[in-house]
């Protein structure tokens, strides 16, 4: 029996329980693991609300990420034994394999020895933010030293882990916020110039930043309007990778630009990456490495207890949060 949390309809915040469940053990090829803390992403918020790209099924669970103490492992694991210290990359599934509980059952393929320097709150943090930005701007952009790389929605987790890569592959991250409030925070956290939407014109500003060779790569999570100036001011087949859709508002198809510059329009999920052995062993690699030399230090905008799910939920929407929101147990 452990704790987890579930939802027995669609809603808001308030429809999380935390309820008492009978957990089996784990299967072959799976790994159980006590959980000492959880990375909170959008994505369990949508499934909440019944607009994610997996369905839920009442009495469903959530969570994408956790960090932990294995408790028992299935038939055929190899490496990982009982009383490692672990972290997980986000499941295909997180119906199926849900994070949030005290004790949660991922397949062993997702279950990765943590740096001993992390802790527990820090490496619950770590997978899904570096996977996804690692996926879009290493595996797929090429991004490479001196190009400018224009970040929207740069203050989520996902946001300040594309300024950290940018700067690890000697790129040029330039982060794109709605208001003023994140400027001076962005500049610290890494990001080489900051262009305040609601206050600047983006075209311009990109312009003036990336001088004649334009702007290389654009990793979006808003779409909207903002996909005409952004692609505005992009260099001759450069590339805008598109991971979100957080603008209530239409995208319009920027096809004069999109013409003339022979840009890409690329659709991207992590899922890509997580489902491809060869391409996640190639992001955990790297993402361990800059773990270990110092490049890639995850930023916590708040940490909540287990017993506090639907205020971490609550401030998971309010959008207002600095990197990545943890909850420990």
């Amino acid at each position: 029996m452990a704790r987890a949390v579930r939802f027995h309809q669609h809603g808001g915040p308030e429809v999380l329980r935390i309820e008492t469940i009978d957990v089996a053990p784990p299967a072959k090829g799976e790994v159980q693991i006590r959980v000492r803390a959880l990375g909170l992403n959008r994505a369990e918020a949508l499934l909440r609300r019944g607009t994610y790209i997996e369905t839920a099924k009442f009495p469903s669970g959530l969570g994408l990420e956790a960090a932990g103490l294995v408790a028992a492992i299935g038939e055929d694991v190899a490496g990982i034994m009982p009383g490692d210290a672990v972290s997980i990359v986000p499941p295909l599934s997180m119906v199926r394999w849900p994070a949030y509980a005290e004790i949660a059952t991922f397949p062993a393929e997702f279950v990765v020895k943590h740096p001993p320097e992390l802790g527990f709150e820090t490496a619950a943090a770590v997978w899904m933010q570096y996977l996804t930005a690692y996926g879009a701007l290493v595996d797929i952009a090429g991004l490479g030293r001196g190009d400018v790389v224009a970040i929207t929605a740069a203050s989520s987790s996902v946001g300040l882990a594309a300024i950290q890569i940018a700067n690890r592959m000697g790129a040029v991250p330039v982060a794109l916020t709605r208001t003023s409030a994140k400027r001076r925070a962005l500049l610290d956290a890494g990001a080489d110039h900051v262009i305040v939407s609601e206050e600047e014109d983006i075209r311009s500003r990109l312009e003036a930043i990336a001088g004649a060779n334009g702007v290389r790569t654009v990793f979006d999570a808003v779409g909207g309007p903002a996909f005409e100036p952004l692609t505005a001011a992009m260099s001759p087949g450069g590339m805008l990778i598109e991971y979100g859709g957080l603008s209530p508002e239409p995208t319009p198809f920027p096809l004069f630009n999109v013409l003339t510059k022979s840009l890409v329009l690329r659709g991207y999920l992590v899922h890509e990456i997580i489902r491809d052995t060869v391409r996640l062993a190639r992001a955990k690699a790297f993402i361990l490495d800059g773990l270990s030399d110092g490049a890639l230090k995850p930023v916590i905008a708040r940490t909540f207890r287990f017993e506090d799910i639907v205020e971490a939920h609550r401030f998971l929407e309010s959008n207002t949060q600095f990197g990545k929101i943890v909850v420990t147990i």
